[in-house]
């Protein structure tokens, strides 16, 4: 019995886990005003006959707090890469010297930086639908333990257990979220 408590604990902590991390690469696809090579994380390149991540076909690196670079392994790549970029919908303007992508990153208006705030949160709200998932799961396992003759006062206490356990993986989004969104309103 305490092997099968065991292991619903587990499955609902690692599944929190999961959720939290997914959150966590969502949110820093936010761009919050300044230049980050996770911002085109995104973008697929076409190259070789196959559209591959643009970390397969070059370096992406901040030259400031306003500028990207993209410095291609083999420099035929140069157009699918700006190609790539501006197919990926990002805002972004590309300009290519011969050598290398340069990426000036507009500043945010506040309207838009609004809009993504708003994105964050609904990030955020998703990760929540997620971990809340995971606590009616948990509660139907701990619900069949009973029918295999598990108590009542164990049953409630193993129930505000995984109550707990929500409760800490909420505020971490929480935390999470309102972290990225004072990154995001930063001028």
């Amino acid at each position: 019995m305490e092997e099968e408590i065991e292991f619903i604990f587990d499955g609902l902590n690692e599944a929190n886990d999961k959720a939290i991390k997914h959150l966590i690469s969502e949110l820093e696809k936010i761009r919050a005003g300044r230049a980050t090579p996770s911002m085109l994380d995104s973008v697929t390149v076409e190259a070789y006959g196959a559209l591959v991540p643009i970390s397969q076909v070059a370096n992406v690196n901040t030259l400031d707090a306003r500028t990207l670079t993209i410095q291609p392994w083999d420099k035929s790549t140069l157009d699918e890469i700006s190609r790539g970029v501006i197919n990926a919908n990002l805002g972004l303007n590309p300009q290519n010297n011969g050598e290398m992508i340069i990426i000036n990153v507009p500043i945010l208006t506040e309207e838009r930086r609004i809009d993504l705030a708003k994105k964050a949160k609904a990030e955020g709200e998703v990760a929540k639908v997620s971990i809340r998932n995971h606590r009616k799961d948990a509660l139907s396992d701990i619900k069949k333990l009973k029918d295999d003759g598990l108590s009542e006062d164990r049953q409630k206490d193993l129930e505000e257990e995984v109550q707990n356990v929500t409760n800490t993986y909420t505020k971490k989004i929480d935390e999470l979220v309102a972290k990225k969104e004072v990154d995001i309103m930063k001028v």
